[in-house]
C-alpha cells in the first residue's frame, strides 16, 4: 500500500488537532474528509463560530462532515461511503463503535500525555499542576473505554520549570504531528506494534472548571505555582482580592515565581505587599511573586504596572 492508497477519515476540532491534520495533507496523503463539531454561538454577539478544523478543511477545499449525533444514521451512511482505510481522532469527543470499528485498518487517537498517565479531557493542564517535569504524547488503537487501548507509539519531552500550559500546549501539538505521520507511515509499512495498557495504572485528568481553577493560597508555593502555570494562559486561575479600602475584585493570575523570594519576607497565606515594583502573596510556605495578573473587565498587565492603580492588601482562597 501506498500513501496515495491509503483513505484516510480525520476527525478533530481545535488548533490542537489542526497541526495534524496539516502534517498529513502536506506530506501527500489523502484524507477524504473531516469529522468536526457543529459550527456553535460565541461572543457577546452570539455569532456562529466554525473549529478551526473546519477553518482549515475549508481552505483546502476538502469535505467536512458535522454531526451533531455521532449514531445518525445519514452520518454514519456518509462515513461509510466513503470507504475508508483509517480514521485518525485528535482532540474530538468520545465515539461510539459503530464508528470507530468501522475502517477496516481500525480508529487511532492521538493523546497528550504518556498513557496511561493522565487519562481525560486535560491532561496538559494536570501534567503542570501535579508538577511533572516530563510528559509527551501517544497514539494508540480507539476501544469502549476512554484512553485504554492499546498504545502504537509514545514519545516523551521534559517540562520546562515555569512553563505554562499553553506553551507546553504548542511543544506537545507539533510532536504530535510527527507521531501521527510516523503511526500512519507505520501502517502503512507493516512496521505497527501494539502494546496493551497495564490495567489499573492510571492518573484521572478531568475536564476543567472554573471552580477548579480557584487558587487556594493555604498550599505551599511550589503548589500555587504549579497550579497557576498549569491553567495559563487559559482558563487562568483566579482568586478575589481584597484592596486595602475594603473593595473585593476578582482577579486572574497567570505568571508567578516561587524562587530569589527576599528571605527576609514573611507573609500570612493569602496576604498581599508591595515591595518596589514586586507583588507579593503569601502562602502556606514562603511568600510567591505575582508577575502577570488581569482584574475582571480589564486586560492581563504585568504587577509592576497593576500596582500603579489597585492596592491589594489580601488575596483570598
Amino acid at each position: 500500500m501506498t500513501k496515495e492508497d491509503l483513505k484516510i477519515v480525520f476527525f478533530g476540532t481545535p488548533e490542537f488537532a489542526v497541526e495534524s491534520l496539516d502534517a498529513l495533507v502536506s506530506n501527500g496523503y489523502n484524507v477524504e474528509a473531516v469529522v468536526t463539531m457543529p459550527d456553535k454561538p460565541a461572543g457577546r454577539g452570539k455569532k456562529l463560530k466554525m473549529s478551526d478544523v473546519k477553518v482549515y478543511a475549508l481552505e483546502h477545499e476538502m469535505e467536512i462532515l458535522q454531526p451533531e449525533k455521532l449514531r445518525d444514521e445519514e452520518f454514519l451512511e456518509k462515513l461509510r461511503s466513503l470507504n475508508a482505510d483509517l480514521f485518525i481522532v485528535i482532540a474530538f469527543r468520545m465515539m461510539p463503535e459503530v464508528v470507530w470499528g468501522m475502517p477496516r485498518l481500525g480508529t487511532f487517537n492521538l493523546h497528550a500525555s504518556l498513557l496511561p498517565k493522565y487519562r481525560g479531557a486535560a491532561p496538559i493542564n494536570h501534567a503542570i499542576m501535579n508538577g511533572d517535569s516530563v510528559t509527551g504524547v501517544t497514539t494508540f488503537f480507539l476501544t469502549h473505554e476512554i484512553d485504554t487501548g492499546d498504545i502504537i507509539t509514545r514519545r516523551e519531552i521534559e517540562i520546562g520549570e515555569d512553563e505554562n500550559a499553553g506553551e507546553l500546549h504548542d511543544r506537545l501539538m507539533h510532536l504530535g504531528a510527527e507521531e501521527v505521520l510516523a503511526t500512519v507511515e507505520a501502517i502503512i509499512n507493516g512496521t505497527l506494534t501494539r502494546q496493551p495498557q497495564p490495567e489499573g495504572e492510571f492518573t484521572p485528568a478531568p475536564k476543567i472548571f472554573k471552580d477548579t481553577c480557584r487558587i487556594d493560597w493555604n498550599r505551599p508555593a511550589k503548589d500555587i505555582h504549579n497550579f497557576i502555570r498549569g491553567l495559563a494562559p487559559y482558563p487562568a486561575a483566579w482568586c478575589q482580592m481584597i484592596e486595602v479600602s475594603g473593595r473585593p475584585i476578582d482577579v486572574k493570575i497567570t505568571a508567578t515565581r516561587c524562587k530569589d523570594i527576599p528571605a527576609d519576607l514573611t507573609l500570612e497565606p493569602g496576604e498581599a505587599i508591595v515591595e518596589g515594583k514586586h507583588l507579593y502573596a503569601g502562602t502556606a510556605t514562603e511568600p510567591l511573586e505575582i508577575l502577570e495578573i488581569q482584574p475582571a473587565g480589564k486586560k492581563s498587565m504585568a504587577a509592576s504596572a497593576f500596582i500603579l492603580g489597585y492596592h491589594p492588601a489580601e488575596f483570598k482562597s
